[in-house]
């Protein structure tokens, strides 16, 4: 007998709540649970390429930061190939192109170095900018949001990109840009992510 659908009930929506680093990330939290900190390596010490560090901060609606967020970060190597079993072959070993890391408890302010990725064959052959995807969640966000990291000097890459060119303003597109900056000989690109309000990051439903 099949059941109505009618008859079934959406599941009520819930936060990450306070406890999303105990869960997600015990080790940033003080807690010495896993032998080895899930998602902190993306790169591996054999990848090729520009080592690079993001570092930015994640800010409300208030223009406060956020304390309480983990991200997920999930990119190319520096050839422009995603780590999957397909493509085994195509990447440095130890490249997993996957990390997760959390704000930091006092300032908010968030970072992980990786390489600095290359240009994406897209589903359909397009070539993407090079980019760096991003999952954010934390409490007071029901669902998960998706966004991209493009890269200031890449912007005659930037500009054919098919994703960048679905945002029909050009200030919004600013906002998936990280500013490269040069510190101390280690090239760092700034990337806040605004939550609401003005100049808010573009979100992708994905």
């Amino acid at each position: 007998m099949t059941q109505d659908l009618n008859y079934l009930k959406e599941t009520p929506s819930q936060t990450a709540g306070p406890y999303v680093h105990i869960g997600l990330a015990p080790g940033a939290a003080g807690f010495d649970v896993y032998n080895k900190e899930l998602g902190w390596d993306i790169a591996g010490p054999n990848a090729k390429g520009e080592r690079i560090r993001i570092e930015g901060i994640v800010i409300d609606g208030t223009g406060s930061p956020v304390k309480d967020v983990l991200i997920e970060a999930w990119q190319a190597n520096a050839e422009g190939v995603y780590a999957h079993p397909e493509h085994s072959g195509d990447v440095e070993e130890g490249f997993r192109g996957w990390g997760r890391v959390i704000t930091n408890f006092e300032t908010g302010e968030w970072g992980f170095d990786t390489v600095k990725p290359g240009t994406v064959a897209g589903r359909s052959g397009t070539l993407m900018a090079p980019h760096i995807n991003l999952w954010i969640v934390a409490r007071g966000i029901n669902v998960g949001l998706n966004t991209r990291l493009y890269f200031s000097d890449e912007d005659a890459a930037n500009a054919k990109d098919p994703v960048i060119n679905l945002v029909e303003w050009e200030n919004r597109r600013k906002t998936l840009i990280a500013q490269r900056n040069d510190r101390d000989g280690q090239v760092v690109y700034r990337f806040d992510i605004k939550l609401q309000g003005e100049d808010e990051t573009v979100f992708f439903d994905i």
